[in-house]
Formats: C-alpha cells, sequence, structure tokens
C-alpha cells in the first residue's frame, strides 16, 4: 500500500505531448513505484492552430472518439443531490456566522458531509483531500474577501457537482499506478470550470486545454506554468464549434505553402507587416526624447520605422512621441505649416477647448479594490470582467492592450499627487478617469494599427481655450502608455500639463517667442485643395 502520491509534471518538449499523452504511465518520466508513488501528467493549454486548421480540427476529433479521452467542454453534468445541495448550503451559514472558515476546517466539513470523492486507496484518498486543500487555498489567495467573494459559491457547488458527476466515475474505472483520467477542454471557460480543471491537474489527471483564438484564461490560475505548459501554433482562428464529426480535409499542398511563407515573411522579426498583423498583442509605449525638428521627421513615420520598434510573441514596443511645444518660432510660417501637418494627417484628433473629458465624481474605491490581485497590481483579466469596464464593444485584443496600459500606469503613477493626496489615492484617481475615457479618445485607440501610422493627439491650448484639467492629464497619460503621440502646443508659454504630470514624462520644446491670444490659424484654401487631391 502506498503511503504517498507525488505528481510530477512529464517531461515535454515541444509538440512531445501528442505523443507522451498516449503514454502509459510507467512509460512516462518521472515514474516510480514503491513506498511512494511518483506518477507524471501532461498539462498544457493548446493556443491557436497550425497553418492547416483542418488537420487541427482532425487531430481534436481523434482524441474525441477515443475511448481515452473525456471532453469535458461537452459533457459537463451539473444535475446534484437535493441532500448534497443542502449540506453545502449549510457549510455556507457557517462560514457566514464565525466570519470566515479557514480551508483546512473547510475541507473538514466537505469530507464530513461526503461531498469529497473518495478511492479505496488511502494514499490516493489523503492526494485527493489534500489537492482540494490547495484549490481553495489558490481562490481564497486570489481573492480579497476570500471564502467572502460572491463568486466562491458558485465555484464551490461545481466542483462538488463535477467531482461527483465526473470524477468519482472515472477514478473508479482508473488503475491509478498505470493510467489516470484524460480530459480535454476546448474553447473559453468559466471561473469555476478553471477551477475544476486545476484541481483534476493536481490529483494527476491529464488535461489540454485547446483554444484556437488563442486566449489563455487558465494564466490567471497558473501564470508561471508550474502546472501545465503552453504551446503556441504560429496562427489563430475563430472558435468554431467542437468536431464531434469528423472534418472533411479542404487545404491543399499550396494552401499550406503559402500559409508557411505567410508565416515566415510576416513574422515579428521580420519587419514586412500585415494589416493588423499585432491586433491581439499588447501595446507597451517606448517614449522618445527628440529634438524640436525631430519631432516632425518621426510624426510621419510609421511605427515600424522609427528606432526602438520591437514586437515579440506577445507584446509591442511602440517608439512613440510626448511633447510640449510652447511659444512660437520666429519663423512663423514653418511653425503653423508644421502645426497644420501634424493635424491634418489622417490618423490626428485635433482639440482646441478645454478640459476635453468630464472629471467622474463616483467613488471606484471598491471597484478599484476588486480589480486588484494578490501583489497590489490591478488584475487586466480582472478588470475587463468587472461592472465598471464600459470598453466590451471594443476587439478582445484592444481591450487587453487598454487593460494593461491601466495596469502599468496605476503601478507607476506620473500624475503628481495633489496636497495631502498618498500614492494609493493617485492611484485610484489614475484608474477611475481611465475607464470613462471619452468616445472620440477611444476611437483613436481603437483605430491604432501598433506596427503601422501612430494615432496623433494635437492639442492646441492658450489663455483663451479654458483649462486643461487633471483629469485631461490621466487621459493623456493613458494614450501616451498604449504608445499614441500626444504633441501640446502652448503659444503662451503659460503652465500646462506640467501642473498634473511629472515632467520627466514628456519633451519640452521652448521657441523664440511668447505669444498672446494666438488664435489657431485654419490651413489655406489652396492648401485644403492640395491635401485633397494628394
Amino acid at each position: 500500500m502506498n503511503h504517498d502520491v507525488n505528481i510530477q509534471n512529464a517531461q515535454v518538449n515541444d509538440d512531445e505531448w501528442k505523443q507522451i499523452v498516449h503514454k502509459p504511465l510507467l512509460e512516462r518520466t518521472p515514474y516510480e513505484k514503491g513506498d511512494r508513488l511518483t506518477i507524471s501528467r501532461v498539462a498544457g493549454r493548446i493556443l491557436g492552430t497550425p497553418h492547416d486548421e483542418t488537420d487541427y480540427y482532425i487531430h481534436l476529433h481523434e482524441l474525441y472518439v477515443s475511448d481515452d479521452f473525456h471532453v469535458l467542454s461537452e459533457t459537463l453534468e451539473k444535475t446534484i443531490a437535493p441532500e448534497r445541495f443542502q449540506a453545502i448550503q449549510q457549510i455556507h451559514m457557517i462560514n457566514q456566522k464565525e466570519k470566515g472558515l479557514s480551508v483546512n476546517r473547510f475541507v473538514a466539513f466537505l469530507d464530513g458531509e461526503q461531498l469529497i470523492v473518495k478511492h479505496p486507496n488511502p494514499a490516493m484518498h489523503r492526494h485527493l483531500r489534500k489537492s482540494l486543500i490547495e484549490v481553495l487555498q489558490t481562490f481564497q489567495s486570489s481573492h480579497e474577501t476570500g471564502f467572502n467573494d460572491p463568486d466562491f459559491r458558485r465555484v464551490l457547488l461545481d466542483l462538488v457537482k463535477w467531482m461527483g458527476n465526473h470524477l468519482e466515475k472515472w477514478l473508479k474505472e482508473a488503475d491509478i499506478e498505470n493510467d489516470m483520467p484524460k480530459v480535454i477542454w476546448y474553447g473559453d471557460t468559466t471561473k469555476s470550470q478553471r477551477y475544476f480543471l486545476y484541481y483534476l491537474m493536481l490529483i494527476g489527471c491529464d488535461v489540454l486545454i485547446f483554444h484556437p483564438e488563442g486566449k489563455d484564461p487558465f494564466q490567471e490560475i497558473d501564470p508561471d506554468q508550474k502546472l501545465s505548459f503552453v504551446y503556441s501554433y504560429p496562427g489563430t482562428s475563430a472558435l468554431e464549434p467542437f468536431p464531434t464529426e469528423k472534418p472533411q480535409r479542404k487545404s491543399t499542398v499550396a494552401y499550406r505553402s503559402t500559409k508557411e511563407l505567410d508565416t515566415v515573411l510576416h513574422n515579428e522579426d521580420s519587419l514586412m507587416y500585415k494589416p493588423w498583423q499585432f491586433r491581439e498583442h499588447t501595446p507597451v509605449s517606448v517614449t522618445l526624447k527628440t529634438t524640436y525638428d525631430e519631432l516632425f521627421l518621426i510624426a510621419k513615420e510609421r511605427a515600424f520605422i522609427r528606432p526602438n520598434f520591437q514586437a515579440s510573441k506577445t507584446t509591442v514596443d511602440i517608439p512613440n512621441l510626448f511633447a510640449m511645444v510652447m511659444g512660437v518660432s520666429s519663423n512663423e510660417k514653418e511653425y503653423w505649416d508644421r502645426l497644420q501637418t501634424l493635424t491634418e494627417y489622417k490618423e490626428s484628433y485635433t482639440i482646441r477647448r478645454f478640459p476635453f473629458t468630464s472629471e467622474e465624481k463616483s467613488n471606484y474605491q471598491f471597484h478599484y479594490g476588486h480589480a486588484l490581485d494578490q501583489t497590489g497590481g490591478i488584475d487586466p483579466g480582472r478588470l475587463m470582467e468587472s461592472n465598471v469596464w464600459r470598453y466590451k464593444h471594443l476587439p478582445e485584443g484592444v481591450q487587453r492592450g487598454i487593460a494593461q496600459a491601466v495596469s502599468r500606469m496605476c503601478k507607476n503613477p506620473s500624475l503628481l499627487a495633489l496636497n495631502n493626496e498618498k500614492e494609493a489615492d493617485v492611484q485610484l484617481y489614475l484608474f477611475t478617469q481611465a475607464v470613462c475615457l471619452p468616445p472620440e479618445l477611444v476611437n483613436l485607440i481603437q483605430t491604432f494599427d501598433y506596427s503601422q501610422t501612430v494615432p496623433k493627439l494635437i492639442l492646441y491650448h492658450t489663455e483663451q481655450t479654458g483649462a486643461l484639467s487633471r483629469s485631461d492629464a490621466a487621459a493623456l497619460l493613458l494614450l501616451n502608455e498604449i504608445g499614441i503621440d500626444i504633441i501640446v502646443y502652448n503659444p503662451p508659454g503659460h503652465k500646462c500639463i506640467d501642473h498634473y504630470i511629472d515632467d520627466q514624462q514628456f519633451d519640452t520644446h521652448w521657441l523664440d517667442e511668447m505669444s498672446f491670444n494666438q488664435e489657431f490659424k485654419e490651413p489655406s484654401i489652396v492648401r485644403k485643395f492640395i491635401n485633397k487631391i494628394f
């Protein structure tokens, strides 16, 4: 009789998981049988699709028709006996009465009510219980209010349902020294489903999570890939229904060759980028320090031509501009020609009245706290799922890019603190304003093809055009974080964004003269006509 069960990750290189997942436990490495049973699981997140999507779906179908695999995303059973449901309710009442049970006591109550899967092998029985403790500890540490989190009741109920409806039956049929249950998941997951898959991995099941769109929601549970590896195919595809019927092979050799050539020509290092190639990547700004003359040379260049542009598998470093132009130059014609050229770019948005944002006065303290992870930083995934997220209509990649930018901006705030404000107050203010951007600025972000033309926000600010507000400054910091060019013109040379933003974050260019009551000069009719033609 084994005294302990030890679960390890199977040694997997590249796409070896395809072969190893079919091997019995004793043919995998590591494996040890004795006083301690050491077995290895194959647990991974398979993201995206290969060049030949048909092969991908044929492989999924082969797993589906195999007797060895459970396609859990197609078969999850949610029924539960009334007495088991009532037992869970009673445990929740005890938890509330005692203002939060410890994890060990919670599991002890579940065990006492026969709600945990049992196993005739005492070592495996202890392992099942120990793994559930780890699942609940993970949930507790990931949620500020622990077991009092509003999602916990649903997650626990689902765990108990699926342990009873699925896992208990699988383990009865399994010889744990030779084979553990094998599970396939396809597509999106709820929080309950992610925690159940996590539990299956912990107890030693093989778990493969496939997502053709390349989404990886399991990252929030296993961000360091300690429990499961990540295998990424070169492309992505729309989330089609799971192939319960065998797909017909349609792709030709020429089609596959074209796909492969496309990957070679348009990869992250090729400098031959397709339109919207990086739509699922995270934009990260690299704000350039330039001279006044360089400002206009760089402004007209596409992102991938600019110095320090770089793309990886998940992020795009975008060289952008953030500058304030104080006064006017003695060469008036050159001054206005440069300014009008900036405003005439198709991707430019010009602001000449201030403030251009509305300051959000509501208290977002609860929403801000709910979006934080255990390190105290904003979790982009939680932010996107929260009730205050107003950008759900945007494509997933754009939403994720904004959420990542909000997280970075709040982690290292460049907004100056007001009297008696602590850093936490500044972070809350930035968060509050960031989730309430005006539609015009959201449109500017959405139309940003990260490797191509960089959108520009041009601000023309004089003593006659109103006062730039603190909420305006917060919006500028977010746009800068995403990589958008921001150029502020201030003819009178008065304090402007430097009221609110650390002056190390932007360049300041002082020109020859200060000009007061200087109205914006519209381009001439001739200039407009020429621009319209060309």
